[in-house]
Parts: structure tokens; C-alpha cells; sequence
């Protein structure tokens, strides 16, 4: 998340989202709870002096994280701060930073990324992409345990509803993990269970400065069109959506976990590059399980379209002289002998 320019800069001024006074009598940094939550468990505590990253925007929801990790864990934050050059306003950005990590005596480390993007590939995921990266990097060199980032319990949900509109299967609907690993370094979600709004209104009442994206109110942005117009419907059909559909999300992860255990099974059975004959064995589901498996190992996100192309390939294949070759994400699947191959290309 990006910041706004300066003169948006100041909380306790915030005509559009003035915060309800029962959040306004939150005491402490919700953020807190988050943190206490995802690492309680022996397994998951960090080691004593463990230094851990936190990719620090401007944006409440990453000072609320900022500040709840810096006084969990004192002298042990650094604050990463990615400078896309996006932004008019990104030097602004940048000031908010200087400025709370001051006063919070986090040192900060400013992360400049060229968040460019190729023909026909999606801006926003290009910037991901490169933010995440450069992250990892920072984190690696500077010695961190691992990086803390502020997405929080309306981003869950506004994830899993792209994730529906999209069609998508469980990983998709599984939307963000608490935990994962990218570039080398884990990155951990404490703030997932965590509304923006009681983020919001404790820095309000703190009088605590942080930045208003304007690109967040951009309904150009699917994502922005969910966060204006469907959350606040949702909030007053079903008032404890958030909950609720976080409950789903973890009920489709844990669904993925038993479906890549059953591939990484099938996969050793039918072997990789995988046999033929082998996966003619199996039922159509753990078929396309294996297969979707085997593709994404190399690196190829097939289409709903495209495997159900290569299934039907794999089924009429029944002769020698059958061939298979079959455009899969950027590469191609064709049959060798008795296996199936993958190409990619550039």
C-alpha cells in the first residue's frame, strides 16, 4: 500500500472515515492481538533476539503493525519502506515514514523497485512481484528472521471474493496465508483476524500520523469497487462476514493441503515426467490433481480450459502413434514415448 500526498497525512482529520466512538475507546494497538496470536505457539515463537522486517508503507494498517511489533519486541524491528516511483506523491510517502519510525526509534530502510510491467502482463502483479523480491532480498542481507506485512481481515475478504468472481478452486478461495515462504525469506499476515476500521480508529485516537492511499478509492480497481460498494452491503446483511469467511478460507486451505499430499502420492506413482499409461489409471479428479501438480512444479499454471484439453488428450491416447502437443500456460505438453514432457518457453 502506498501513501497519499501531505496534506492527507494528519488522522485526527479523516472526513471520510471518522471512526465510531465504541472504537474510539479501544485502548490498545489492536494490532497487538494479532501478533500475540499467530506466534503463541512454542513452535512459532521466535527465537530470543530474533529480528524481524516489517514492509512499512505509511498506511494505517502497516503503523498499527509497525508499532505493535516495535513494542512486542523492542530494538529488534527494522522497517522495510518499498518506494515504487508510481506515485507523484511517493517522496510524501516516504516523509510519514521518516517521521513515525522517529518517534517509534525503528530504523528505517527505504527500498526503491522499478515496478514496471511487460506487454499483456497485469501492473499490479508486476509491482507484487518486484515488491516481494526486493523485500526477501532486504531481509536476507540484514540478517531477519522474517517479514512482517499489515494485510488485514477486509483484505482477506475482499481476496476471497476476487478469488470467486474469478471461478477459482481452492488455492484461490484459500486467499492469504498467514505464513509463507518467497524469495528465500517467510513472510507472516498477524493482522488478518483485525478489521481496518479498529486499525483506523486506535491511530485516530492516538493521534498517531499515517497516509491515505488515493489510488485506494479508484474504482477503476476491482478490488476497490469490492472494498466501496459490497463490504458495507455485507457488513449489514451478515455482520460478522469477516469472521465468517475467514473461517471458509482456512476450511478451503486446509482442503489444498489434502489435495497436494494426495498429488505429491499420485505423482511418485505415475512418475515425473509422468507416465501415460499410469495416469490413465486414475479417476478424472486425482487425474487432473496430479497433472495441475506436475505443471505447477514446472513452473506452469495450466487453464480450467487447457486441462481439460490434456485430459481428453491423455484418454484418447491409446495407440503409439498418437500425439499429444498442447499449449499449457506459456510452454507446451507433448508426448515422448510413454511420458508426457513439458516445455517451457521464453
Amino acid at each position: 500500500m502506498a501513501v497519499s500526498p501531505t496534506s492527507k497525512l494528519t488522522p485526527n482529520k479523516p472526513s471520510a472515515s471518522r471512526p465510531a466512538p465504541a472504537a474510539l475507546a479501544q485502548p490498545v494497538n489492536p494490532a497487538l492481538a494479532g501478533l500475540d496470536s499467530l506466534f503463541s505457539s512454542s513452535a512459532a515463537r521466535p527465537a530470543l533476539g530474533a529480528r524481524f522486517g516489517v514492509a512499512y508503507s505509511g498506511g494505517a494498517d502497516s503503523t498499527a503493525l509497525l508499532l505493535a511489533a516495535a513494542q512486542r519486541w523492542p530494538g529488534q524491528i527494522q522497517a522495510l519502506h518499498i518506494h515504487h516511483g508510481l506515485q507523484a506523491a511517493a517522496d510524501d510517502f516516504v516523509g510519514v515514514c521518516e517521521s513515525v519510525c522517529a518517534r517509534a526509534q525503528v530504523p528505517l530502510q527505504v527500498l526503491h523497485v522499478n515496478a514496471g510491467h511487460a506487454t499483456g502482463e497485469s501492473p499490479e502483479d508486476a509491482a507484487r512481484r518486484a515488491r516481494y523480491a526486493a523485500l526477501a532480498a532486504a531481509a536476507i542481507e540484514q540478517g531477519l528472521c522474517g517479514v512482517l506485512l499489515g494485510q488485514h481481515a477486509d483484505d482477506q475478504v475482499e481476496t476471497l471474493l476476487l478469488a470467486l468472481s474469478r471461478g477459482a478452486g481452492l488455492p484461490g478461495l484459500s486467499a492469504m496465508p498467514e505464513k509463507m515462504v518467497r524469495g528465500g525469506m517467510t513472510f507472516y499476515r498477524p493482522l488478518l483476524g483485525i478489521a481496518a476500521a479498529d486499525l483506523r480508529a486506535w491511530l485516530v485516537r492516538q493521534q498517531i500520523a499515517f497516509a491515505d492511499d488515493p489510488t485506494n478509492t479508484d474504482e477503476r480497481y476491482t478490488r476497490n469497487r469490492i472494498r466501496a460498494r459490497l463490504l458495507p452491503v455485507l457488513a449489514q446483511a451478515f455482520p460478522h462476514f469477516r469472521a465468517t469467511f475467514a473461517r471458509s478460507a482456512r476450511h478451503a486451505a486446509q482442503g489444498q493441503a489434502v489435495l497436494l499430499e494426495v498429488a505429491q502420492q499420485d505423482l511418485a506413482a505415475v512418475g515425473a515426467p509422468p507416465a501415460i499409461k499410469a495416469l490413465q489409471l486414475l479417476s478424472l479428479a486425482r487425474q487432473a490433481n496430479v497433472l495441475r501438480h506436475w505443471l505447477l512444479l514446472q513452473q506452469a499454471t495450466p487453464s480450467a480450459a487447457q486441462l481439460d484439453q490434456l485430459q481428453r488428450q491423455i484418454a484418447a491416447c491409446t495407440t503409439r502413434g498418437h500425439r499429444i502437443e498442447l499449449k499449457v500456460a506459456t510452454g507446451q505438453v507433448t508426448r515422448q514415448g510413454a511420458v508426457l514432457h513439458y516445455t517451457a518457453r521464453p
